[in-house]
């Protein structure tokens, strides 16, 4: 069942994308009276599609190969390879006869249309699933460092004020690509100031932890947020709004280490020092083989005042976030071709895609990995690659600036070379994809 949820998730964030992608360039091509022979939804490969109808001068469908979709735009030399239809006269609702900057707009009408979506969907998400954000300012203690924090020099109590010089409002952005592709931080400790240097690698030293967060808001306690009926918790005594002091007498400020320290009393009585309103008491729940008692914390944020977004917030944090995603794809390529990350551990094809939304169908992770999606793709589809957007932006731009047209026969010979380049990344990538998620 959950791989139905994965493939239909899948699908759908795929058709929205798709779908907008192609309107924009659809609706800038009408703009200028280009005719559009067709728009479709998944490829129609070898002539077969699920369904199809025309209106006006437009064939409408969808096809049976959800890898994308296109427009197939009178008088253009595209993926269609439509040579024939190329040798004739150039008629005046072609795009051929229309001039360079009309033509630079239709082909960028996709990525534009998948920058907007973006911004819109990281915009909704902040207005309508998350509400609220911790404050920086609010961090009044500083920071709790994990292990990996301790790695780059982060110490408990450090205050973050800037990020590559740069003051920051939202805790979370600390959190993020932003920093985790390297950056400098700069912190106040015990009233100094000084920098941090996060390595560029420490993206990769986060997924090989296979950990959470490196810090977290600093506080005095880690305060329980619920207890699960009838488990060993419950049955000592336990209540929610408890905040843990130590376990077996060690301190912990953090979740991952009281599960930790929970978890090596396996099958015996664990001593838990909590604090109840003034009073400080210690029970035992007996902890489980499975190394848990069934109790839940508070998020690094519950115990901070949170600040609700406002409607120009949103926007103005939605937009950020989402070049910001802009933002770690070009390091992470940079990564790639500097030799410092592996291609075959980076890249995502469609299996890989459905696993990151998951078996669980939750329309906040729908919607925030959609928009992430929606970036992405306006990113690839810009590189100058003959056959993508961009490639033939790129040749648009030189024929702006040179004032003379390339030849038919050389675009043709760069949609071959650039469509050959994408099936092989797209093999490659799908390879990959079985390797890892299926076969090993």
């Amino acid at each position: 069942m959950s791989g139905l949820i994965m493939a239909a998730q899948l699908i759908l964030g795929l058709a929205i994308l798709v779908t907008l992608h192609e309107l924009g360039h659809f609706l800038a091509a009408r703009a200028f009276g280009i005719r559009v022979e067709k728009f479709y939804l998944f490829f129609d490969a070898w002539g077969f599609k699920f369904f199809s109808f025309r209106k006006g001068d437009t064939e409408y469908g969808v096809g049976w190969l959800p890898l994308g979709g296109y427009v197939k735009i009178s008088g253009m030399i595209d993926e269609s390879m439509d040579k024939e239809a190329m040798k004739l006269p150039p008629q005046p609702w072609e795009f051929r006869s229309k001039p360079a900057w009309q033509r630079l707009i239709v082909m960028i009408g996709g990525v534009t249309m998948n920058v907007i979506l973006g911004i819109l969907i990281y915009s909704l998400v902040l207005m309508k699933y998350d509400k609220q954000y911790l404050a920086n300012a609010d961090v009044t203690d500083g920071i709790y460092v994990y292990e990996l924090g301790k790695q780059v020099g982060l110490e408990n109590g450090d205050k973050v004020v800037a990020i590559d010089g740069k003051p920051f409002e939202r805790f979370e952005d600390v959190l993020s690509s932003r920093v985790i592709f390297g950056a400098t931080l700069t912190v106040l400790r015990n009233g100094r100031t000084m920098e941090i240097e996060v390595p560029a690698d420490f993206y990769r030293r986060t997924i090989e932890a296979g950990k959470g967060n490196f810090i977290g808001p600093y506080r005095s306690a880690l305060e329980i947020d619920s207890i699960v009926a009838g488990k060993p918790a419950e049955a000592a005594g336990v209540r929610a709004g408890d905040r843990l002091l130590a376990v077996n007498g060690t301190r912990t400020l953090s979740m991952e280490g009281a599960r930790k320290l929970i978890g090596e009393s396996k099958g015996k009585p664990v001593a838990l020092t909590l604090a109840r309103g003034t009073d400080t008491l210690t029970l035992q729940p007996v902890v489980s083989d499975s190394g848990m008692i069934g109790i839940t914390y508070h998020t690094d944020f519950g115990s901070y005042p949170l600040t609700a977004y406002s409607t120009g917030q949103a926007f103005r944090y939605g937009t950020s976030d989402a070049f910001e995603a802009i933002s770690s794809n070009i390091k992470g390529l940079k990564q790639i071709f500097a030799g410092k990350e592996k291609a075959s551990e980076s890249l995502q094809g469609p299996i890989g895609i459905a696993n990151i939304y998951g078996g669980i169908w939750d329309w906040r992770r729908f919607w925030a990995i959609t928009g992430l999606l929606s970036m992405v793709l306006a990113f690839m589809n810009i590189l100058p690659i003959p056959a993508l957007d961009g490639g033939h932006v790129i040749f648009l731009l030189w024929e702006s600036v040179t004032r003379k047209r390339l030849s038919d026969r050389f675009m043709e010979r760069a949609q071959v070379a650039g469509m050959v380049i994408l099936l092989s990344l797209m093999v490659y990538t799908l390879g990959n994809d079985i390797w890892k998620h299926i076969i090993n």
